[in-house]
């Protein structure tokens, strides 16, 4: 017999990725969404929420991460005994709260998925998880579930500090460039005059610009952004400051304290290779 599970969210994109997985996994699938539009083949769609989770084994939260506690509040005692509740937000501080207090008869599964709707594979992408009531179990139906992903376990408060840099940041940062990118209104020249960072961060900004405004809104709304934020801004004054007032000394001593802790982790030469490589993948 089949496993059953429930996307809530699932007219999204990641909602839409999930369904996809799991009927390709010969889950029966079921989609809610009170907002989109569910598609996809085999995908049973449901006429309302409480309705969509009564039988799930599984049931994944596709759900914007503000709703997300709040829905966990409204299903968790409507879910059969031994199902597992599986949650996939980018801010974890705001849903294990939720997650904790759950039914003893339902399974929390809280992760991150780090990857975005267009991959093809699971094989190699990372998973975050996040542990709630127990570790080893959760991490256990989880690998289960995605065989094949790599796995972090980090706990809630740390996680969303590491989220910060790693989505906060980016988004923020390819957010204003996206911004000023866009109020070129001789692009075609720009492109034209263009070498390889540009075009390369260009690509970044407008692929980041795919994910909805509600998600990236989300992103870069992780209170612990605000730490590395006004240190991007304050290290972008003082850099600012320093070219104006001619302190060449100060911004070559800047880069080469950043080139040297850089050099600690990373061979920054095989970074530049590899860039040029995306660019020639790219432009085939």
């Amino acid at each position: 017999m089949k496993k059953k599970v429930t996307v809530i969210g699932a007219g999204g994109q990641m909602g839409q990725w999930f369904t996809k997985y799991f009927a390709g996994m010969d889950f029966e699938v079921t989609g809610y969404d009170s907002e989109n539009k569910v598609s996809g083949k085999d995908i049973i769609q449901a006429e309302s929420l409480v309705g969509a989770i009564l039988k799930a084994d599984y049931v994944v939260l596709c759900t914007p991460t503000r709703r997300t506690p709040e829905i966990i509040r409204l299903i968790a005692k409507e879910m059969k005994r031994g199902t597992y509740l599986i949650e996939i937000s980018s801010e974890k501080s705001k849903v294990v709260s939720s997650l904790s207090k759950m039914p003893a008869k339902i399974n929390p599964i809280c992760i991150h998925p780090m990857f975005g709707p267009g991959i093809k594979t699971i094989k190699g992408q990372n998973i975050i998880s996040v542990p709630i009531k127990d570790a080893k179990k959760e991490l256990t139906v989880a690998k289960s579930l995605f065989e094949g992903a790599n796995f972090v376990t980090i706990d809630a408060v740390e996680h969303d500090k590491k989220i910060a840099v790693i989505l906060g940041l980016t988004h923020l940062m390819n957010l204003v460039f996206a911004n000023i990118v866009s109020k070129d209104e001789k692009m075609l020249l720009t492109e034209k005059m263009s070498g390889t960072t540009f075009r390369v961060q260009k690509t970044l900004a407008e692929s980041i610009m795919t994910e909805s405004p509600e998600l990236i809104e989300t992103i870069i709304a992780n209170p612990e952004i605000r730490r590395v934020a006004e240190e991007l801004w304050k290290d972008i004054g003082r850099l600012l400051t320093a070219v104006q007032e001619s302190k060449t000394e100060e911004v070559v001593n800047y880069i080469k304290d950043c080139q040297e802790r850089l050099g600690k982790h990373t061979d920054i030469n095989e970074s530049y290779k590899k860039m040029t490589k995306m660019v020639k993948a790219v432009e085939k």
